[in-house]
């Protein structure tokens, strides 16, 4: 009785319509995510074309994105290895080709060029780790290659069991035969190996109750060598004559077909046996790969090792604690959360920036929780936000083996070298490495400082050209002939539809028109952009430039700010995209006309110019806190004349990474009355995300500061006010408030029982000690167990205010439910500002309130809950790229000074380890 045939096509088509099913599978997942695969072809041969044209044709039949990558035939090795790094790093792509020969002119080494392949990508199985692990039998644990598990496949379709047969492989190739004895052994078959030298080869065939012959020769095993009723499965493709074929040859296998199937109980054909079989199982393991990816890359999976402390009593420096703690390499750090290489651009071993496109990947999963750490209004003494923050998020992850993520400002240079400061926390709760984070970081400051001043230049440049220029002089040169011809850029099409020009030939412009373009015609005394340094110079608070004799006598009076006050820091945290940024940055307005019209960086053509230097800085960098949890520093406005808050795009990145179960742990610079109020009605109204949690930070020194004095118990009852007062605050926009009282080692229990038994009184979800500074994670466990418990409870967010309510309207709403005030004065400066911003249409702005810090009221000498006082706003300024105006409550220094004794006095390095000393 003749042998059954199988049928490669047949078998072939059912893994095919599996694999579809799988991919639409996991695309009702996610429907961003596509299976993707790259064949790397070097030249130009038929052949290879023609297996390319299949394999292509079969992924977009089940839905793989399949590309076909050609290389000319005079391509280099290196340039080779080059392109399979790419793709290793890219991972959008799960599986990768190198279709072999490789046709070049160039010498190749062919098993470097294929080991070059990601073990992770490499769905042919033929790199060195693959077939080790195959040899191991680590099978679920690497890519079988094609052919091979393709031939495994129409084995057992044939019912045959493989278990205790005697299996006889013809041929030993890397490719066929090899990897093919490593799968009938680990099917428990009793396996010989048979090739060119083989003594008495149709004596050993003819044992075989599986016959897989892979030799390369044609037909050379015949039919009387074959056992009777044995599975032969034909490897080969041989082209033999045959006149009879138009093209005058015909396709045949390793077996003698006609006489085999005589002997066997099932065969394969040649063709349409094992060869559809070889490209199903390509496809079947490019499903796989993308598979693996997707569980191994799953949101809010991660597999993260934390570093424990070794704590010291007493608690020693911060900088000695930093120091002693081994921080994890950050690319080790990204992975555990989820990142993928191609996310993350290192900076040195413990810091990098992450891309911006894990928004666009992560973009459909689920966010955590988010929780915003604010305090009772400052004192001198400090009452640890920043601290409070490391501790809570190490007691999340490390202690409760949440998935949470710290999002913290990136601090001023300035105070570093000026009054000691920094954002970095202290004691056992910091981000580290702490010189990293309060120097240069990844040079964000530095860009925004180019930014800022590039602006300035160019307000003054064009004020100056204006005026020693004639309109038309003026217009040819912002318009001049290049190539024989003039041409507007982009940025000046922009600007030419803003003056309701539709005209793109600069030869049609009429002089009137001209004018119009040419002229901005700023007026001097209206321009509100200040230069920036990232140092404290008291010096450079008021200045006079333009003193040159070049300048022809144009001076006028100008100020520094400090880099953190410019208005692209507001822009760089409240931004969501690059196209946003781009946008806000064009928005910003920088001075106003004489006509009083405003003009913004978009008119004096910048803003791409801008955009280009802040292509860095937009994306979020990460850290490390001392046990091993991960944190974003992005971002650090100035908390008064700006909002105080972290980017928003670390925060949402974040959220996505750690999980619906996981926490995000952002600050708030200042009082709650301050970074708090503005965090909600600014930068939760322009991310559209909701907060579940307030912790607000209290200490028993501070509160008796704000009841009076230092020392007695009822002084502490007192200055309770204050935070009483600033848990209502939280409470008005609908979230649940968790009160952290930072404990130091001179506060008694009963004063500590008194703050949280007063805070659950005045509507506290709950009120906690900790001890993180001293203890790490471990003494903010019980405020992260309060945190936990607090998401989970009802939160109806609501903003404090409509923006479209009137300018002064807004201001009065927060003054009187936020301060306590009774009412708010507009002063004339501030009165004629209202009216100017409502008549440019920036009436609709969120407000960002400048005032001081130390109190709820405009006088930082009024300490507790201070009542009876109307709030003077003496002016208001616009940072309309950022989104908001700044009214002006009292004077406050954009630019610090120095001290006596500045801290640069105590640092130092040290130039045999290049250790920096004296940094805190």
């Amino acid at each position: 009785m003749p042998a059954q045939i199988i049928s490669g096509k047949e078998v072939s088509a059912q893994v095919r319509a599996r694999l579809k099913k799988e991919v639409e599978e996991m695309k009702a997942q996610d429907p961003n995510f596509s299976p993707g695969l790259v064949i790397l072809q070097v030249g130009d041969r038929d052949d290879s074309n023609l297996y390319i044209s299949m394999k292509i044709k079969a992924a977009a039949e089940i839905g793989i994105n399949a590309t076909h990558m050609r290389l000319p035939k005079t391509a280099t090795e290196n340039e080779v290895l080059e392109r399979i790094r790419e793709v290793n790093e890219n991972s959008s792509i799960h599986g990768l080709i190198v279709q072999l020969p490789l046709d070049s002119v160039n010498k190749m080494d062919t098993e470097k060029v294929t080991n070059a392949v990601a073990p992770e990508k490499d769905v042919d199985g033929l790199t060195s780790i693959n077939a080790g692990k195959l040899a191991r039998g680590d099978l679920g644990d690497c890519f079988l290659p094609c052919t091979p598990n393709g031939c495994m496949e129409l084995i057992k379709r044939t019912g045959v069991s493989i278990a205790g047969k005697k299996a006889v492989v013809v041929g030993r190739s890397k490719i066929v035969g090899a990897p093919m004895h490593d799968l009938l052994l680990w099917s428990h078959a009793t396996v010989t190996i048979c090739h060119s030298r083989t003594a008495n080869l149709s004596e050993e065939v003819s044992k075989a109750d599986i016959l897989v012959v892979g030799i390369g020769k044609a037909e050379m095993v015949k039919g009387d060598w074959i056992k009777k009723g044995a599975v032969v499965i034909d490897c080969g493709i041989n082209h033999v004559p045959d006149e009879s074929k138009p093209s005058g040859k015909r396709v045949v296998g390793d077996v003698d077909y006609t006489s085999a199937k005589e002997q066997a109980g099932f065969i394969t054909p040649v063709p349409g046996g094992v060869g559809p079989m070889t490209v199903a199982m390509l496809m079947a393991n490019t499903v796989l790969g993308a598979k693996r990816f997707l569980d191994s890359h799953q949101p809010g999976k991660w597999s993260i090792s934390y570093t424990e402390l070794n704590l010291q009593k007493p608690v020693p420096s911060d900088i000695v604690i930093s120091r002693s703690c081994v921080p994890k390499p950050i690319d080790c750090m990204a992975r555990e959360v989820g990142l993928l290489s191609d996310e993350v651009e290192l900076y040195g071993k413990t810091k990098a920036k992450v891309q911006l496109s894990i928004m666009k990947r992560l973009q459909a999963q689920p966010d955590g929780k988010y929780v915003v750490v604010t305090g009772i209004t400052p004192t001198p003494l400090g009452e640890g936000k920043s601290t409070t923050t490391i501790g809570l998020v190490q007691a999340l992850g490390a202690h409760l083996k949440l998935n949470v993520f710290a999002c913290v400002r990136q601090p001023s240079q300035g105070p570093t070298f000026g009054i000691k400061g920094g954002a970095a926390g202290g004691g056992y709760s910091q981000v580290i490495p702490m010189e990293e984070f309060n120097l240069h970081l990844t040079g964000d400051i530095h860009a925004i400082t180019a930014a800022n001043n590039l602006v300035a230049a160019a307000i003054d440049a064009r004020i100056f050209h204006e005026n020693t220029q004639t309109d038309k002089a003026l217009y040819n040169r912002l318009v001049p002939i290049n190539g024989g011809q003039r041409q507007f850029s982009p940025i000046q099409i922009n600007r030419l539809k803003k003056l309701g020009i539709e005209k793109t030939d600069p030869n049609t412009l009429t002089d009137e028109e001209v004018t119009r373009f040419a002229r901005l015609d700023m007026n001097p005394e209206a321009v509100t952009w200040q230069r920036v340094l990232d140092t404290n110079d008291r010096f450079l608070r008021k200045i006079t430039i333009g003193q040159s004799p070049t300048e022809k006598g144009f001076t006028r009076e100008a100020q520094f700010d400090i880099t953190v006050a410019s208005e692209i820091m507001a822009v760089l945290a409240l931004t969501s995209s690059l196209a946003d940024m781009r946008q806000r940055l064009a928005n910003m307005v920088v001075a106003t006309s004489k006509s009083g019209q405003p003009i913004t960086t978009e008119d004096l053509g910048v803003s791409g110019a801008l955009a280009v230097l802040m292509r860095d800085a937009i994306k979020p960098n990460l850290m490390q806190t001392l046990e091993g949890t991960p944190v974003f520093v992005h971002a650090g406005p100035f908390a008064n004349i700006a909002h105080g808050n972290s980017s928003i795009l670390a925060d949402k990145i974040a959220l996505k990474l750690v999980g619906p179960e996981g926490f995000v742990v952002t600050e708030a610079g200042f009082g709650a009355d301050i970074g708090m109020e503005k965090f909600f009605n600014i930068k939760c109204r322009y991310s559209g995300l909701r907060p579940h949690v307030v912790v607000l930070v209290a200490t028993v020194r501070a509160l008796k500061m704000h009841g009076g004095g230092p020392k007695h118990v009822i002084l502490l009852f007192t200055g309770c006010g204050n935070m009483k007062k600033q848990i209502e605050n939280a409470r008005l926009f609908g979230v649940p408030v968790v009160v952290a009282v930072n404990a130091f080692k001179t506060d008694t229990q009963a004063e500590l029982e008194l703050i949280c038994s007063v805070a659950k009184a005045a509507g506290a979800f709950d009120a906690v000690r900790c001890s993180h500074w001293a203890e790490g994670g471990a003494g903010a466990v019980a405020l992260g167990q309060a945190v936990q418990r607090a998401s989970e409870s009802p939160s109806d967010f609501k903003f404090l205010y409509d923006v479209e309510l009137p300018i002064a309207d807004k201001i009065r709403i927060i003054a009187q439910k936020i301060y306590g005030a009774d009412d708010i004065e507009l002063l004339p400066e501030a009165q004629r500002k209202v009216e100017l911003y409502t008549k440019q249409g920036f009436g609709n702005l969120p407000i960002c309130m400048a005032k001081t810090h130390l109190s709820l009221s405009h006088d930082a000498d009024k300490k507790g809950v201070p009542t009876g006082f109307v709030v003077p706003v003496r002016d208001i300024k616009a940072s309309v790229g950022a989104g908001f105006l700044f009214p002006l409550v009292g004077t406050m220094p954009t630019i610090p000074g120095l001290p006596t004794r500045p801290c640069f006095y105590d640092i130092d390095l040290d130039p045999e380890t290049e250790q920096v000393n004296g940094l805190f």
